[in-house]
């Protein structure tokens, strides 16, 4: 991460990453893909809400560590590339979701998250129909995702009681909208991105 430890990094392209698939960066990001499920047991079935928080965290320390590590052990990969970034999503609809069932999230935050997600979804496919490559993963992006990655632990300890819960809620709230408004930027930019690779490829024909 650009800012919070991504797999990818501004300067190289993901063509050209290795093909490796065993290394530390790469198991990283399946162990946090692993606590998404993990996650939502804990916050829907026993609703044990201070070891969500802690997978969460958990979540958040492995999304920084296996960038700096790909970088500090050059063990960046192709196979890390894709699996950063769709992690981070995964945890992100996952959490929303789960925060509406529980309602600590209005409905309409969670529609346009996932809007943003399906547009996306349809961008990698025109692509793909193209000749390109998904798209590396934007600074902004990844900033976005970080701000929300760091809302969503406020988020759940805010809808608590107590005084705990009164001190946290206004800036849990601050930051899952500058994250959610980051987010939908960073998804015009991407939007931005593939038209006019799109554009490139039909003035090739």
């Amino acid at each position: 991460m650009t800012t919070a430890g991504s797999q990818d990094t501004a300067q190289v392209s993901r063509d050209d990453l290795g093909d490796r698939v065993w290394t530390i960066p790469n198991a990283l990001s399946v162990l946090r893909l692993l606590g998404v499920p993990l996650f939502l047991w804990l916050l829907l079935g026993p609703q044990a809400d201070g070891w969500a928080v802690v997978v969460l965290m958990v979540s958040g320390v492995t999304d920084w560590a296996d960038g700096k590590l790909a970088r500090v052990l050059g063990q960046s990969s192709r196979l890390g590339a894709l699996l950063d970034p769709a992690a981070d999503r995964l945890y992100i609809v996952a959490t929303l979701v789960a925060f509406v069932l529980r309602d600590v999230v209005p409905v309409w935050f969670v529609a346009v998250i996932v809007a943003r997600e399906l547009l996306l979804a349809v961008v990698l496919l025109v692509l793909r129909v193209h000749g390109w490559p998904p798209l590396q993963v934007h600074y902004l992006g990844k900033a976005a995702t970080f701000i929300l990655l760091y809302a969503f632990p406020g988020l759940l300890m805010a809808d608590g009681t107590g005084w705990l819960a009164t001190v946290i809620a206004p800036p849990a709230y601050a930051l899952a909208i500058w994250g959610g408004a980051l987010y939908l930027v960073s998804a015009v930019l991407y939007v931005v991105q593939a038209v006019g690779l799109v554009r490139q490829s039909r003035a090739e024909r």
